[in-house]
Parts: C-alpha cells; structure tokens; sequence
C-alpha cells in the first residue's frame, strides 16, 4: 500500500486545480509525506468554501486494531468503505482532495532489498498534479506517539481500490484511488456516497509511468 508519496506544486497550482480560493496551509515546501506527517489538503470550512489547509496523515484505527496498544498510528490507506467504522466520514462534509506529484509502492531492488517504486502521470509535465480521494476529520484526540502523549489534530487517509496494470506489476493488491479531471473533483467534494463511490476504481492501464526519482547526494 502507499505509504509514501510526494507534492512539488506550490499552493497557487493546488488552489488553483481544486477551486479553492481560500490559502490556509501557508507558503508550503514541496518534498515526500510520510504517516503522520502533516500534509496539505484540500478541504471544504463550516461555509462550504473549499479551502487549503493542512493535517497529519493517518485516520483514527478501528477499535478492534487497537487492542493492547498505547498508541495509535492511524490508517493512511482505506479500502473497505462498507464498514462501519468507515461509512461516519464518507459524507461530502469529510471528504477532500489530497494533492500530489507522485506516488511510491513498495517495491525490491534487483539484489532483492526493499526499494520504493515512484509513479506518476503521463504527461507533458514533469510533475503532474493531481488529487488522492481523500477523507478528513477534524481535532481527533488520541496518542499518536508515546512521547507526545495526547494530542488533537485534524487527521486525513485516502481510498484505495483494485491496481491497474503498471502498479500491480509491483503491488498486486491495492493502488489510491487518484483524480484527475475536475468533474471528478466536483463529484467527490459534494456528491451524496452512492454517486461518489463510483470514484473509487483504477486508473486507465497506462495513465501512470513509473519513475526512478533523482539520487540524493550523500551526506
């Protein structure tokens, strides 16, 4: 599944593509987002207004995967819309886009070691942009890391669906469910689920390149 992934447009793009007109994320620095790091998305205010703001990557665990544990990490990736634990925040009030350049699967290295596998969209553009199916809920309280202890924090994830072709050559089981065209923003940001969730499906087969991302220099 996709636990890592990058965003290298600045908020003028991201506003931009999503219609959004209010920037409340600041002046942010493109690089890669890990779990629980604190992305932008784009989400809508108590008025509706779409908005750019930011939130840790990881929704809450459902209870039974907390059993015996101290913390809670989060969920990055979310497949089964039909439960329960889910189905609270499929409403349009917690859905949101989360922008993105490119994106990693795990993958292995021809010695066998564990490498990520970038992707992004064909395209004239170096670094397309484009938008995760997200889902958002705000001021969560929960203990994300033993030496924070608890902390309240606007959380996202994103839905994941059956791979196309270029990602299930390196992961079989899951890719995020990506949008690419603004009807779809539109439909995701304020359609009723049963409309919405036809969004949650592949790519077409050969939307996605996959990609070596430049060596970084040695410390």
């Amino acid at each position: 599944m996709c636990n890592l992934y990058s965003i290298r447009k600045g908020p003028a793009a991201i506003l931009d593509l999503a219609l959004a007109m209010q920037n409340d994320a600041g002046n942010l620095e493109g690089g890669d987002v890990y779990p629980d790091y604190a992305a932008p998305i784009v989400r809508t205010n108590e008025k509706g207004d779409r908005i750019l703001a930011t939130a840790r990557w990881g929704m809450p665990s459902p209870a039974f995967a907390l059993e015996g544990r101290k913390t809670d990490r989060g969920v990055t990736n979310i497949r089964n819309t039909r439960s329960p634990h889910w189905r609270r925040w499929l409403g349009p009030e917690n859905r949101c886009l989360v922008p993105l350049t490119a994106f990693s699967e795990p993958g292995r290295d021809a010695q066998g070691r564990h490498e990520p596998v970038w992707f992004r969209l064909r395209g004239e553009d170096p670094e397309p942009l484009a938008f995760f199916a997200g889902i958002w809920t705000p001021k969560w309280t929960s203990v994300r890391k033993v030496k924070e202890g608890l902390v309240t924090a606007d959380l996202f994830a994103f839905l994941t669906c059956e791979p196309s072709a270029e990602v299930a050559a390196v992961h079989p089981k899951a890719m995020p469910v990506i949008l690419t065209e603004p009807g779809e923003h539109e439909l995701w940001m304020t359609a009723p689920w049963e409309r919405a969730a036809a969004l949650q499906r592949p790519l077409a087969d050969g939307a996605l390149r996959p990609f070596r991302p430049p060596a970084r220099p040695q410390a």
